[in-house]
């Protein structure tokens, strides 16, 4: 082949790929910019969605699909479209998480604490009394707990969205104080809703709840009707008042500067592997579970974490606890500690499950 034509091939070839990239780029960041437009409302909803359609007109315009050269020609097309797009980074970028919305009451107060030696005291720990048409009687309190008592830690993973979704919380044991529940979760403002597109696009903030496990949990087996397993893991004694200090870490960085959630990057699961890894760096394998939520259970039985007496399908037929908690609200105990005990029946206590560790 003529060296003239081989230039002209790779040309040729090169201008291609340049415009195939191109096109992928400016698709991506429209189909972006859209949903980021969609979900903020800048300029209230009737505005911003004439925006949102004058954006994807002009996008095709760009891409050459519509409207080409009707207007400018598409160098200057393309030259407007990148200012507009760097504009609207900015404009995102520029989004700043607060602390003074008008927040939905589950989530109002801040997490706070104060230590004295062992001693750790809780300041805002939710003890809400959830009823069966989703009302609740609201109920902040003080909690202390003395970090030489802890003996045991728990996932509990609530099934809302199929299989490969679930809501993760903590449950830490102690010797001779109730079991104290951490929940990272999305700090919805009054009337606001959950919408994991949202949650994308900087929507809600991040929220740290600690709470008694008859609230924040029978809130989900009893009264959203989600699929709710337990897991007692077993980790060392040590770890484990460690990752309870590193939730209080969070606790610390929330008060001085609040953070977006994000679906993806920052939720309720990446942020108990980031926390777990900040203990024990590079002894956890980086594993997409890690991203697909619901099979974070699968992904502690594979590295070790959870007893082995089971298989893990075992496993999950034992952690569900919906049958032991459908009934409760017709027990004649509706403590917290008869709740806690009923959810745990059949389990592996998390002290035995620990020593076992040890040995």
């Amino acid at each position: 082949m003529p060296q003239d034509q081989l230039i002209s091939h790779l040309t040729t070839l090169g201008m291609g790929l340049f415009y195939l990239a191109l096109s992928l780029s400016v698709s991506a960041f429209s189909i972006w910019f859209s949903l980021a437009l969609w979900v903020q409302l800048p300029l209230g909803k009737i505005l911003t969605l004439l925006l949102i359609a004058l954006w994807i007109i002009f996008s095709l315009s760009v891409l050459g699909i519509y409207f080409t050269q009707l207007f400018v020609h598409r160098p200057i097309s393309l030259l407007i479209y990148v200012v507009v797009a760097i504009i609207g980074l900015c404009w995102y970028f520029s989004l700043t998480p607060k602390q003074d919305r008008v927040w939905s009451p589950e989530v109002e107060k801040i997490l706070t604490y104060e230590k004295q030696g062992p001693w750790i005291t809780l300041n805002n720990v939710r003890n809400f009394r959830w009823h069966d048409d989703g009302s609740y009687d609201i109920h902040w309190e003080k909690r202390s707990f003395n970090l030489n008592e802890i003996k045991g830690v728990n996932l509990i993973a609530s099934y809302w969205m199929g299989p490969q979704i679930a809501h993760t919380l903590v449950s830490f044991d102690f010797e001779h104080q109730q079991p104290i529940v951490f929940s990272l979760e999305i700090r919805k403002e009054k009337n606001e809703s959950f919408s994991a597109i949202g949650g994308f696009f900087r929507q809600f903030e991040l929220s740290l709840v600690a709470a008694d496990e008859k609230d924040i949990i029978y809130t989900r087996s009893n009264i959203r009707k989600e699929k709710v397993y337990f897991f007692p893991v077993r980790i060392p004694k040590q770890e484990i008042r460690h990752l309870f200090l590193a939730y209080l870490d969070t606790a610390d960085q929330l008060k001085q500067s609040p953070a977006w959630y994000n679906t993806l990057t920052s939720n309720c699961t990446t942020i108990i592997f980031d926390m777990a890894q900040a203990i024990h760096p590079n002894q956890l394998p980086k594993d997409y579970r890690i991203l697909m939520s619901g099979y974070l259970p699968n992904y502690l039985y594979d590295s070790g974490a959870l007893n082995r007496q089971w298989d893990i399908k075992t496993w999950y037929n034992h952690a569900y606890i919906n049958p032991r908690t459908a009934h409760f609200s017709e027990h004649t105990d509706q403590s917290s500690e008869a709740f806690s005990q009923q959810i745990r029946a059949g389990l592996p206590t998390a002290s035995r499950t620990n020593n076992m560790l040890k040995q």
